[in-house]
């Protein structure tokens, strides 16, 4: 080799290395392309947050430093990106007393607590509290600053954290839970502490349950006593939430399946003490069951506040409570669409939401963020709940990808 073409190949490798990967691509769903989040590199300086942020504004979000592994379109103005990866099946999620997420990893077996302490919008380290869990779903914070944790069968309460936050007190607090068919159990208190939810899933796609406590929401004393059936006819109610300022239980819905491609819809209930929501024989308050309804089996039954797509299977549903985004978003419901199964064509894999008018009445749900099923078909995400973090930006887990979001809206980018 000659030393013109040594130097030569010393030169290309250089440009090389030099050379800046290519990112994925967010898109808005209106024909401009949203310029991707600002990433922020340990050598530069965030953009300031407020320190207190009690009401914070666009100026305040701090983009998050990845970008998501495909392509999302969402609205302009709004970005997304990776707060934390590597979990293994992450669902559903808290904000702790603290104003650090907590998040249940399934796939681990334990609840992990993910700071951002620096504020730039991604997860500094992650903290596990809780370990040796079988398969948790769903955790809820109480009043005195415990932690309630759901398994298929009972409910923990976590307490007596130490230094590092790690629980060291552990008590079943609901034990016997029916096991089998829809496995996950949702906890949510009431806006005054008085009462623990549990959502607990039908056994089967459609039949005359044995255990009455299938198909409902049912409530308990925090201390795990005085069980009682709160709601009934919700087949799988993963999803349930109050709406801020206001008594009203809210619950997300899955249908049944094998009725076809179009039926019956998706559907959030406003949930009311004794009420009756339908399944196995009518479903979203006007659809009687072929195999299992009569005439007058939609007779007394409620209607719903939203219906959307079959198939879609809503898990997580969340008011949006922040200053950051802009009206209409404000007080509008997100809902996670986890995907369907049951499906000649696969719908779902996204988060829709509806406007909420100050009295609750809702609005259409229209997609807000998609993109996880992509044009041929392809799966690579699977959206399962959605909580407000403090700053006004939205936690979005994804089991699928082992991903946790961050969506954040800045002023200059929906310009």
């Amino acid at each position: 080799m000659t030393k013109f073409t040594a130097r030569l190949a010393v030169l290309i490798l250089f440009l090389s290395a030099c050379a800046p990967a290519a990112t994925p691509m967010v898109t808005t769903s209106s024909p401009a392309v949203l310029p991707s989040p600002v990433v922020v590199s340990a050598t530069q300086s965030p953009e300031p947050v407020d320190t207190p942020a009690p009401e914070p504004t666009a100026q305040s979000i701090v983009p998050s430093s990845q970008q998501p592994a495909g392509v999302l379109t969402l609205p302009a103005g709004f970005g997304i990106g990776v707060f934390a990866d590597g979990l293994a099946q992450p669902r559903m999620l808290a904000v702790g007393p603290d104003g650090m997420l907590y998040a249940a990893e399934r796939g681990a077996g334990r609840i992990v607590r993910l700071p951002d302490r620096n504020n730039d919008g991604a997860v500094d380290t992650l903290e596990v509290v809780a370990s040796g869990l079988n398969a948790p779903n769903s955790l809820a914070f109480y009043k005195d600053g415990s932690l309630y944790v759901a398994e298929t069968t009972r409910v923990l309460r976590l307490s007596q954290p130490d230094a590092s936050g790690v629980y060291s007190q552990r008590d079943e607090i609901i034990t016997g839970l029916p096991s089998g068919g829809h496995s996950t159990r949702t906890l949510l208190f009431s806006p005054d502490a008085s009462t623990l939810y549990v959502s607990v899933g039908s056994s089967c796609n459609v039949c005359n349950e044995q255990d009455e406590r299938r198909a409902t929401i049912m409530a308990y004393n925090p201390d795990g006593s005085g069980g009682r059936v709160y709601a009934r006819g919700l087949r799988n109610a993963v999803g349930i939430v109050f709406r801020p300022g206001s008594n009203e239980l809210w619950a997300s819905n899955n249908g049944r399946d094998n009725l076809g491609d179009e039926q019956p819809p998706e559907t959030v209930y406003r949930v009311k003490e004794g009420a009756n929501y339908g399944w196995p024989i009518c479903h979203a308050g006007r659809i009687v069951d072929p195999d299992f309804g009569s005439a007058d089996s939609c007779s007394g039954v409620e209607t719903p506040q939203i219906e959307m797509g079959a198939h879609m299977a809503p898990l997580g549903i969340n008011f949006y409570t922040g200053n950051n985004f802009p009206d209409p978003y404000r007080r509008g419901l997100f809902i996670t669409l986890h995907g369907s199964w049951n499906s000649t064509v696969p719908v779902g894999y996204k988060v829709m939401w509806s406007p909420i008018q100050a009295d609750g009445s809702a609005g259409a749900a229209e997609d807000f963020i998609s993109g996880w099923l992509t044009p041929n078909g392809n799966v690579w995400g699977r959206p399962v709940d959605v909580v407000n973090a403090s700053d006004g930006s939205l936690f979005i887990s994804d089991d699928r990808s082992g991903v946790i979001y961050r969506v954040y809206y800045r002023a200059s980018e929906g310009a």
